[in-house]
């Protein structure tokens, strides 16, 4: 991926010099009621929400998240130590392009259709940070999106992980796979922007069954992961060439390799499909591409496939 012309976005909090210490009464408690889970199930909730996606506390006690209800969840204020603009290191500098591109291509979009749009801030930590009215960011819990902060939290050692234990990327081609994935997590506020996520998470709590709640987390996930494809596709359009040889072949060897039956094999030796909340990873390379090829939001409409 080449991305020397890309705009730099300002949109940046670089808590990488805090101390990410817990202290303070800070952190969060899982809200694991109703008999609680059992550690199988926690094993595969962690590695799931590893691999990145909503807070991953949404997958295992549903939506008080985003609502603002029923958690035990601590709000915290940033670390004074935080810096604001945008990065001057390799890695916060690709970071920072990235996101300037991102609100960029969406912002046309949305004015496309007539709508104002504004972009998530992208949260730089090191092991442990606030995540304000999401309680804690931690490393283990991977990139996620927070949608009542409007805020992405990010440990950039999560791409090294995305190569060496994920085996998502190698090489030059991880500079991509780094895209996509904060691509991906932009989809989540396009669709907080949308008024989808609150709409899910009605349904959610509307849900007969876990597995029910669990089918409609699937959409969502597989719907940023089309959204994702969608901004590549605007991006390449914009700027002939940012791609380079390899690539696309990167994003989807990530997709595969955070796909729920991809995960649940690693970590239990067996899949249980009532229990995806990302979807696997045929649905995730598919979703991708989907909104790689076509390049509109109307393509991503998961909600509404018959077959995902």
């Amino acid at each position: 991926m080449r991305y020397d012309d890309f705009r730099r976005s300002d949109d940046i909090e670089d808590r990488r010099d805090d101390s990410g210490g817990m202290g303070g009464g800070g952190g969060f408690g899982l809200p694991i009621g109703g008999g609680g889970l059992g550690i199988g199930t926690l094993i595969v909730l962690g590695l799931v929400s590893y691999a990145f996606g909503i807070d991953p506390r949404v997958l295992i006690g549903g939506a008080e998240i985003l609502n603002g209800g029923g958690g035990t969840y601590q709000t915290n204020r940033a670390p004074s130590s935080a810096k604001t603009g945008a990065p001057t290191d390799a890695m916060g500098n690709m970071i920072s392009g990235i996101l300037g591109e991102i609100d960029d291509r969406w912002s046309e979009i949305f004015q496309a259709s007539g709508r104002s749009y504004t972009g998530p801030k992208i949260v730089l930590f090191r092991n442990a940070t606030s995540a304000g009215r999401c309680g804690m960011a931690q490393s283990a819990m991977g990139p996620f999106y927070c949608p009542p902060e409007r805020r992405i939290f990010l440990d950039t050692g999560f791409f090294r992980e995305v190569e060496t234990r994920f085996h998502g990327c190698s090489g030059n081609a991880c500079k991509f796979t780094s895209a996509y994935i904060i691509a991906h997590e932009a989809g989540h506020h396009i669709q907080n922007l949308l008024g989808i996520l609150p709409r899910v998470t009605q349904l959610q709590q509307q849900a007969g069954s876990k597995a029910e709640a669990n089918a409609l987390q699937v959409r969502v996930e597989l719907q940023a992961d089309c959204l994702s494809g969608v901004w590549v596709n605007r991006e390449e359009k914009k700027r002939p060439g940012f791609l380079e040889s390899g690539d696309i072949d990167a994003a989807l060897t990530t997709a595969s390799a955070i796909g729920d039956d991809t995960l649940q094999r690693k970590a239990t030796g067996r899949v249980v499909p009532d229990s995806f909340t990302h979807g696997s990873a045929a649905q995730r390379k598919r979703w991708f591409m989907t909104g790689y090829q076509q390049g509109t939001v109307q393509a991503c409409n998961t909600f509404g496939a018959g077959t995902l």
